[in-house]
């Protein structure tokens, strides 16, 4: 195994014309369309030959990051971080989707190769859907043996001359078509620093694939092991990974399919709404034409300028969704397909890949709606003298500019219902004056915010809604109210709300001897007394107050909550007069 090899794959002819799209995906360059050749593997997870990255065009980019370059490579993997500097950076654009890529030191050939796409080339080969293979050491017949001892593809000469050296002389000889039924048929992984050994071994410390030589080198004393022990630990960090990204593609094309609808929407609507403005502006001749025509230029501004926010938002979805669906793609045949190895090799690029569209924030929701409307009573003005009728309306609620109004906005009392007005307005601050907006109104305490209060939202039909609940509980709420996810002014703000008021029920009089009918035994809160065996008070005597006050608890407010608290404490003479 440690004789000098030759490049892993070679190829006689072009790409068939029956290559089917599922197949080129695979095995096809993007840009040659045809069969890999040292495929190299971008950060954006697609995958492309050697000259073909050598024929693109570089420019030039001021690197910041210095030796931690979002590049991984096997060339790269074996030098020493530099210090963060200013320099320059040449870069190239992927051919399939436009993503920068900064080269590493090494250029174009220090990039990561895709050991599983030269797997997949040498595979379909076998199965006769690409061209013939050449020799690995004469590199000019075509194959018909694969040694499984060096993992070499030999024509015939070269198997009998590989069969009389005496080094290799017991090696086993496979016919190719007896390997059709493989999906491992690639040569071993060489290392970058030492050509004659195979990568067997997995240093922790540096995070990457070692050959024997490198472990009793530089690596000497780091934990390494064979990475079929590393594998398991390393391949769930992937799949962690992958099961993140995974429902951004659902997502992404649910969002796409929600925009679809809403373009479809869209058009019925702008044709519903000309179909209108035509059938209004028949009887007025020649004016009403003019106003016609104003009106459907004014329609076909606003077509043009919801579709093209769609279409601006659909691409940047659909870019993102391929983005996702390469990686997803990318990531699920290598872990099914790819050999422990190759998995390790691609590990790092893969992993930065799907960490980084893990992190990309869009919008789920269409950026614009349907919402057009004609109305043909509305005045448009006078059109050649005459007074003409009919406008588009696309006005929309602002909810910046929606305004909270009423005496219940940050008080209220348990178990009694509180309301407060909430007027819509536009961007410009005018009154909607309709409804059919959907409000969203939340009431949390603030000390149990898992126990929303059940609010009601009355649409007034007139773009004012009256929004009431009734609080279970004293203490301080949370009011929030959105329109569209979003707040309106005002909100969210803060309500205290107290205790039950609580009604009195005695009697607000001057004095007991007057409320009661001169009873001796009727007594007063206040406390006050009469001579000649009087419990209760009387103008001018001991203990009045000397002004009208209740008799339940003594307060000389007439409209005042009764603090009196009741029971069987209370005289018998202060309930009978409560009674009258």
């Amino acid at each position: 195994m440690a004789e000098n090899r030759k490049p892993l794959l070679g190829f006689v002819g072009k790409l068939p014309c029956g290559t089917t799209p599922g197949n080129s995906g695979k095995t096809h360059c993007p840009l040659c369309m045809g069969l890999f050749k040292t495929p190299r593997l971008l950060p954006c997870l697609h995958t492309v030959c050697t000259t073909c990255l050598e024929q693109l065009e570089p420019f030039s980019v001021v690197d910041i990051r210095g030796g931690d370059s979002d590049t991984s490579s096997e060339g790269s993997i074996f030098q020493e971080l530099k210090p963060c500097t200013l320099q320059p950076q040449i870069g190239i654009l992927c051919p399939v989707c436009d993503a920068q890529v900064d080269l590493p030191m090494g250029g174009v050939k220090a990039l990561t190769i895709d050991h599983l796409a030269m797997n997949d080339v040498m595979l379909e080969s076998l199965r006769g859907e690409g061209q013939g293979l050449v020799c690995d050491l004469c590199s000019d017949r075509e194959v018909e043996k694969r040694c499984q001892t060096c993992k070499a593809n030999l024509c015939h000469f070269c198997c009998q001359a590989h069969r009389r050296q005496k080094k290799t002389t017991y090696h086993t000889m496979v016919d190719l078509k007896d390997l059709k039924g493989y999906s491992q048929v690639g040569k071993p992984i060489l290392c970058p620093a030492h050509p004659a050994e195979e990568l067997r071994l997995f240093c922790e410390l540096c995070d990457r694939p070692v050959c024997r030589d490198c472990v009793v080198g530089e690596h000497r004393e780091h934990p390494c092991d064979f990475t079929s022990n590393v594998i398991h630990k390393h391949g769930d960090s992937v799949r962690e990974l992958l099961k993140g990204t995974q429902p951004h593609v659902q997502a992404l094309e649910a969002a796409l399919a929600q925009i679809k609808g809403t373009h479809s929407a869209l058009k019925e609507r702008v044709e519903a709404v000309a179909t209108e403005v035509r059938t209004f502006s028949e009887g007025y001749i020649k004016a009403i034409e003019e106003h016609r025509d104003k009106l459907l230029k004014q329609l076909e501004d606003i077509r043009v300028q919801k579709e093209n926010s769609l279409q601006l938002q659909k691409a940047q979805l659909e870019q993102l969704l391929a983005d996702m669906r390469t990686g997803v793609e990318f990531t699920e045949h290598l872990l099914s397909s790819g050999s422990d190895l190759e998995i390790l090799v691609t590990k790092g690029v893969v992993v930065e890949r799907l960490a980084k569209l893990n992190k990309v924030e869009y919008s789920a929701h269409p950026g614009v709606n349907e919402n057009i409307t004609f109305s043909p009573k509305e005045k448009a003005g006078l059109c050649r003298g005459y007074a003409v009728y009919g406008a588009i309306n696309t006005k929309e609620v602002d909810p910046a500019k929606c305004v909270l109004q009423g005496e219940d906005l940050h008080r209220a009392r348990e178990k009694q219902t509180a309301s407060f007005t909430l007027l819509c307005k536009d961007a410009a601050g005018e009154n909607m004056g309709r409804g059919g907006d959907n409000i969203q109104v939340a009431v949390v305490p603030k000390d149990k915010k898992n126990s929303p209060v059940k609010t009601m939202v009355h649409d007034n039909k007139d773009g004012t809604y009256c929004i009431s609940y009734t609080p279970k509980e004293p203490g301080v709420y949370t009011v929030l109210v959105c329109i569209k996810e979003q707040h309106v002014q005002g909100s969210p703000f803060t309500v205290t709300v107290r205790k039950r008021h609580r009604p009195h029920p005695g009697v607000f009089h001057c004095c007991t001897f007057c409320s009661s009918g001169g009873q001796k035994t009727v007594r007063c809160a206040c406390g006050g007394t009469m001579p000649g065996g009087y419990l209760g008070c009387g103008h001018g005597h001991k203990g009045h107050p000397g002004r009208p006050h209740w008799s339940c608890c003594g307060k000389l407010t007439e409209k005042s909550e009764c603090t009196w608290a009741g029971g069987q404490s209370a005289p018998r003479g202060l309930l009978r007069t409560v009674a009258l």
